[in-house]
């Protein structure tokens, strides 16, 4: 499997500076890598981009028979920018891009494989359930914190809640608790929990090796049959759901809750 450190191929124009997701193709397997944890792999304009970029050339190239979706630093991905949707007068823009990029990755005619150590959050946990298959080692966490900010898990949960038991999608989206790969395996969030790194390599390993062996064709016509109902609810639902997060984003609440947690304090509504 790639090490998901290793140096960009083929890499997009910029200086590598400007680069925070990196692309690369080894024995089938494209691994596209997000590597900006300066921000803890925010869904900014500038990662978005480049990951759906890398996506689609990753799914042009006849060579790769999977994409694995990797990460540098402790968190996978934090979810929203959210200066830079203040910086952009809401999250219209954010939420239209991530909405693409979800689409982009459930209609993509290979498995799309999370590999995960670190944190999820927020807008990570849609790219989670937008994966086929999902692998967490042992230093990850998850938490959908939304209603703690006065705001909803409204666009991730096209790609999220398909994924979990109804009782799971209560408790997770309404306490904005934090659990562990164990109890992500268990709520049918992702595929594996590995018990160490080692093991977490071994697991991407035997999945690259079976898509390795199966033909494209069989891999793209079975995958469509996995993610139909989902790219059917985001043609029903997406316009609905985008008017819900803007609105919700210039809330009072939602703005206080926004504050509280950029300045590290408890919202004005929480309860001691």
């Amino acid at each position: 499997m790639t090490d998901p450190k290793a140096p960009t191929a083929g890499a997009t124009e910029g200086s590598e500076a400007d680069e925070v997701v990196h692309l690369r193709v080894e024995r089938g397997i494209a691994t596209i890598t997000l590597d900006s944890p300066a921000n803890r792999n925010a869904l900014s304009a500038a990662l978005v981009t480049q990951l759906a970029a890398h996506l689609a050339a990753a799914v042009a190239d006849d060579a790769a028979r999977a994409v694995v979706l990797a990460h540098t630093g402790t968190t996978f991905c934090a979810g929203a920018d959210l200066a830079e949707a203040a910086r952009e007068g809401g999250p219209g823009k954010g939420t239209a891009r991530l909405v693409d990029l979800l689409r982009s990755i459930l209609e993509a005619p290979v498995p799309v494989v999370g590999r995960i150590d670190g944190h999820v959050r927020a807008g990570g946990m849609g790219l989670v359930g937008a994966c086929d298959v999902v692998i967490a080692g042992p230093s990850s966490t998850f938490a959908l914190t939304e209603a703690r900010l006065g705001l909803s898990p409204a666009m991730i949960s096209l790609t999220v809640l398909p994924r979990l038991t109804d009782r799971a999608a209560s408790r997770t989206f309404l306490t904005g608790e934090t659990f562990g790969p164990a109890e992500a395996v268990a709520i049918g969030l992702i595929t594996e929990a590995a018990d160490d790194g080692a093991g977490l390599d071994a697991a991407l390993d035997r999945y690259a090796e079976a898509f390795r062996r199966s033909s494209p064709q069989g891999l793209a016509e079975s995958k469509a049959l996995t993610t139909r109902a989902m790219l059917r609810a985001f043609d029903r639902d997406a316009d609905e759901l985008a008017a819900t997060s803007a609105r919700l984003f210039a809330s009072d609440e939602a703005q206080e809750g926004i504050a509280s947690f950029m300045e590290k304090r408890p919202p004005r509504w929480a309860i001691d």
